[in-house]
Formats: C-alpha cells, sequence, structure tokens
C-alpha cells in the first residue's frame, strides 16, 4: 500500500502524540521532499522539528519528478509536491487536510484521507481513545468545523 502525506496532519499527530499509529495502520508514509522541509521550517513546533530530525524509518523522503502543474499553482508547495507524488506513484491513499488542495486531489481521481480520518480509524482499531484526542487536538492551531467534529464523533460513538 502506498501512502502519501501532507505536511499538516503529520505534525498534528505529532503534536497530539498520535504520530504512532501511521506504521501500525499503514506499515509506510511517504513524504515528498517539500513536506520534509515543512516540517523543519522556523515557524514549526519545537518537538516536530525534532521528531523529522529523527525521523523513523517507517517514514520514508521521496523526491517528485516533475514539479510543474499549473493546476496547483495555488496550493503550498508541500500539497502540490504531495499530490504529484501521489500521482506518480499510484498512491491508494493521500493524506491531506487543506479543503481545496483536498478538492483539487479528488477532482484528479485521487483517495483521500484527513486527520479526522486517521483519528477516527486509529479508534475503531482501539489504538487511542477519540474522545481525548479530538480534546488535545482543540488545544492546538487545528481548525475544524464544529459540525464536521460532531459527525466524526457520531461515528465513534455508533461503533462502540
Amino acid at each position: 500500500m502506498i501512502i502519501i502525506s501532507d505536511t499538516s496532519p503529520l505534525c498534528y499527530l505529532i503534536l497530539i502524540d498520535c504520530i504512532e499509529v501511521l506504521p501500525i495502520l499503514y506499515e509506510k508514509v511517504i513524504i515528498p521532499q517539500a513536506v520534509y522541509q515543512e516540517l523543519q521550517a522556523e515557524a514549526t513546533p519545537k518537538v516536530v522539528k525534532k521528531w523529522i530530525q529523527n525521523h523513523p524509518d517507517w517514514l520514508v523522503i521521496r523526491n517528485i519528478m516533475n514539479a510543474s502543474d499549473s493546476q496547483l499553482a495555488q496550493l503550498d508547495k508541500g500539497e502540490r509536491e504531495g499530490i504529484i507524488l501521489a500521482e506518480e506513484m499510484n498512491a491508494n491513499l493521500l493524506i491531506l487536510d487543506d479543503k481545496l488542495a483536498r478538492t483539487i486531489a479528488t477532482q484528479r481521481g485521487l483517495k483521500i484521507i484527513g486527520l479526522l480520518g486517521i483519528l477516527l480509524d486509529a479508534a475503531r482499531n482501539n489504538l487511542i481513545d477519540l474522545p481525548t484526542k479530538v480534546n488535545q487536538l482543540q488545544e492546538t492551531s487545528f481548525f475544524v468545523s464544529p459540525k464536521l467534529l460532531q459527525s466524526i464523533l457520531s461515528q465513534y460513538q455508533e461503533n462502540l
């Protein structure tokens, strides 16, 4: 299974101490070089920088072959490279949260999942307590609409 990730889902999984659900759910995750660089940017939280500098073996960093795609010009570099890499590698899943990037990726035929979808899958696999992790997530800068959050928590409650 080929899983590609953008920056923000990885960042928030690290911040709420859930990053280790990724290798359990997906074995390995691939990120483009731009995501690797964004995870080390000056504004990135220290814990995230420390994690990426000593990243585990299940995280693989790849360069994209073709960086030019005018349809992706309005996205940030990590999202652009994530979509391009997912297409180049014929990925099974692209981890992406940005609304515009998700719309474009879906239009291009890519299967996507966001941070909340990963947390829901992790909870369904008894890896985390979803309400606790959602509360931790809300203490960060992560934005989610109350309606979407309620939908995720309702799906979780239905499976208990």
